[in-house]
């Protein structure tokens, strides 16, 4: 208990003077960098960043509208012009026809922000797979995303100056409040007694077990997995929240600009080759996770989990478009007396 409130009160609230600016990022020219969730709050300005650096960059979001709507606003502060990818994480088949988009468009992916997020919604809401909304789009969703653009990943890595790309993943220091318990990942009586916000923590925690285990999985192909608490950052983030609760967070909490610090040092500078497996905490520190996040015996079997839970996509979605077929198909020869 008290580590976890030394670490919400250090890095949500003081955590000390940043070292690192946008300033020191290095010219990213030739890289392509792919941000889920970048309509918005720490995606958005990590993205904004990158395009300063001269990087191409992919915003990942669901609402078209929203995505293209940040493009603009991004090429009047820029002059730079991001890319528009449709990916939807609470939508298997829509993480699915977003990454063969991109596979379509792209021999290489530098970096992979797996940034997107959703925090402490109504406990009745599920991804459209049935999968407790928090973890469905935290985890299963951006798991399937990386394994499916992982030949670009690679690819990058062997062509890089340093042998690297690198994957970086937005946890949270609100992975104290939640261990993982499979039988809330699915909806379930279990779930539904559970408090969202233990169910929020429960996916932060599962952001950086599955970062921990791609980073023993693919380390030795390049691959440079991190996961990060961004900090306390003003954000449509707590939209669910309470009325208190987000006058606190505009009070207390830091402006956007900082939000980005921490992965953009992990996904860019340097010495972030060396970064494989670590945990970082504002701004662009090294820190510290709970314990038993960095177990390898969790990690494969989370790992195990999530490759059951995203094999059959093409066959399930084969089988629902079937059924559908076979349903119009009988209502249409009722209808008809054919």
């Amino acid at each position: 208990m008290g580590a976890m409130l030394s670490a919400l009160i250090r890095e949500s609230f003081i955590p000390p003077a940043t070292r690192f600016h946008a300033s020191d990022i290095p010219d990213m020219s030739e890289k392509v960098v792919l941000v889920t969730g970048a309509n918005a709050g720490i995606g958005k300005e990590t993205a904004r960043v990158l395009l300063t650096k001269n990087a191409k960059v992919y915003i990942a979001c669901r609402d078209k509208a929203k995505g293209e709507a940040a493009i603009r606003e991004l090429k009047d502060s820029t002059g730079k012009e991001a890319i528009l990818l449709q990916l939807n994480l609470a939508n298997l088949k829509s993480v699915k026809a977003a990454a063969e988009e991109f596979l379509s468009k792209e021999p290489l992916l530098n970096v992979l922000f797996n940034n997107a997020g959703v925090m402490n919604p109504p406990v009745e809401m599920l991804t459209d797979d049935g999968y407790d909304l928090q973890f469905g789009t935290n985890v299963v969703g951006h798991f399937y995303f990386t394994k499916l653009v992982m030949p670009r990943l690679l690819a990058a890595a062997a062509t890089s100056s340093d042998g690297t790309a690198r994957v970086v993943n937005t946890s949270s220091n609100g992975h104290w409040m939640g261990s993982l318990d499979y039988n809330t990942f699915r909806d379930s009586s279990i779930r539904r007694k559970k408090n969202a916000w233990l169910l929020y923590g429960q996916s932060k925690t599962g952001n950086i077990v599955f970062s921990a285990e791609l980073a023993r999985r693919y380390g030795g192909q390049g691959i440079v997995s991190t996961a990060l608490n961004p900090g306390g950052i003003k954000t449509e983030l707590s939209r669910h929240s309470s009325s208190f609760a987000q006058v606190l967070v505009n009070m207390f909490f830091h402006d956007v600009s900082y939000g980005a610090l921490t992965q953009l040092y992990a996904g860019t500078i340097a010495e972030g080759a060396k970064l494989n497996g670590k945990y970082l905490i504002p701004w662009a520190r090294m820190g510290n996770p709970r314990a038993d996040t960095q177990d390898p015996q969790q990690g494969m079997e989370l790992w195990n989990w999530l490759e059951e839970q995203v094999k059959d996509v093409y066959l399930c979605a084969l089988s629902i478009t079937l059924i559908l077929y076979s349903h119009t198909s009988r209502e249409l020869s009722q209808a008809t007396g054919l």
